[in-house]
């Protein structure tokens, strides 16, 4: 296993997230003994973090990743969790829940705690000063029961800019979707830059973007064989990644034990890519979003001639997003910061903007696309 140095630690390179454990009938049964054969196994190997969520499972993953690591030292492991700011009505019962993660983890102190999914959505409630979630945590930190305390990210740069200029000094890791398709796809490389900006270690999550990436066109597939005939394609994911400065925790979220073992491997060792092994993998990216998305370029000659006043720019590239990703969260949350009065079922249907669209967009059905698969 490799492992990286974040301050007086030796992390393992590899994380296991617990958001998609094994489970029987629903997403709330967690498989209790598949759970703990892969606990097991990965710290034989040496994977010291473990990554769980207050969400995740309905509520149960941090009582199974509690149950399953209790029968190890707790200074053996790194136990991570999170305040569940992706919900608004959470905002000032900070207190009331992290004292309940420690009960459910059954443990005193987490070694790693993150304000959750940092976004459009949220933003204005963990600035706020009345829920006093900061200067809660901060005074957990202090106490010792975090001990570094950190911040995931699935919104802009600049709501990542404005969390980071009234808390980036506290912040001593950030956590961010980051892979090569969305490398360029969702800006993952300016949001990496930012984290640098401010001296600050990138966690990954997302690797495989939920498994997207694990398997490829046959046309893709022969590009990379091509290279390194012997790679497997997932590892293709992580091996990107050993090649961004700056990343130190890759989590990966394994739903059995193949998964597990082939990433641990994977992990064994650290082979970066080259110039041209790197620019292929984002040719790959561009080549597949193409396929999908209206072509935007954000010049914004539609915005002056729109009688609703939308932005049209930022719709289309959220409706990007929810039509390659099949669904997702991430454009909803995105959307439930603008007023119902700009939201794409505002759109009319007038066609004023595709008169000035120097792409042809047919603006006015995208629009109404993606109001049809948000209501789906």
């Amino acid at each position: 296993m490799i492992y990286k140095n974040f301050q007086d630690l030796k992390l393992s390179a590899l994380g296991m997230g617990a958001m998609r454990l094994p489970v029987k009938e629903s997403y709330a049964d967690i498989d209790m003994d598949a759970t703990q054969a892969m606990v097991d196994y990965a710290m034989e190997k040496g994977v010291n973090y473990y990554d769980t969520a207050w969400g995740y499972h309905d509520g149960q993953s941090e009582i199974a990743m509690g149950k399953a690591l209790s029968k190890y030292p707790r200074e053996s492991f790194y136990l991570a969790t999170k305040f569940p700011g992706y919900d608004l009505s959470n905002m000032g019962k900070a207190e009331e829940i992290f004292e309940k993660q420690l009960e459910k983890c059954g443990v005193k102190y987490f070694d790693f705690y993150l304000f959750h999914n940092v976004c459009e959505m949220n933003i204005d409630a963990y600035l706020d000063p009345r829920y006093k979630t900061f200067e809660y945590l901060m005074e957990q930190k202090k106490k010792g029961r975090i001990r570094h305390l950190g911040f995931s990210a699935h919104g802009s740069a600049e709501v990542m800019k404005r969390f980071l200029e009234a808390y980036g000094e506290h912040m001593e890791f950030g956590q961010l979707q980051l892979n090569w398709l969305d490398w360029d796809f969702q800006d993952a490389r300016g949001k990496a830059e930012l984290l640098a900006q401010y001296n600050i270690p990138v966690w990954v999550m997302e690797p495989l973007r939920g498994g997207k990436l694990a398997s490829l066109s046959e046309e893709d597939e022969a590009k990379l064989k091509a290279l390194r005939p012997d790679e497997e394609i997932p590892a293709w994911s992580f091996r990107f990644l050993q090649s961004i400065p700056g990343v130190t925790m890759v989590l990966s979220g394994m739903s059995d034990m193949e998964q597990l073992k082939a990433n641990i491997a994977t992990f064994e060792t650290e082979k970066k890519l080259s110039d041209e092994e790197f620019n292929t993998l984002l040719g790959i990216a561009d080549e597949m979003v193409k396929k999908s998305k209206v072509p935007c370029t954000a010049c914004r000659y539609c915005t002056s001639h729109c009688p609703m006043g939308l932005d049209i720019p930022r719709l289309l590239e959220l409706y990007n997003e929810h039509s390659f990703t099949g669904g997702g969260f991430i454009a909803p949350m995105a959307l439930m910061a603008i007023p119902e009065e700009k939201q794409p079922s505002a759109c009319i249907g007038c066609r004023s903007c595709e008169r000035v669209c120097p792409q042809g967009i047919k603006i006015s059905e995208a629009l109404a696309d993606f109001t049809s698969k948000l209501n789906a």
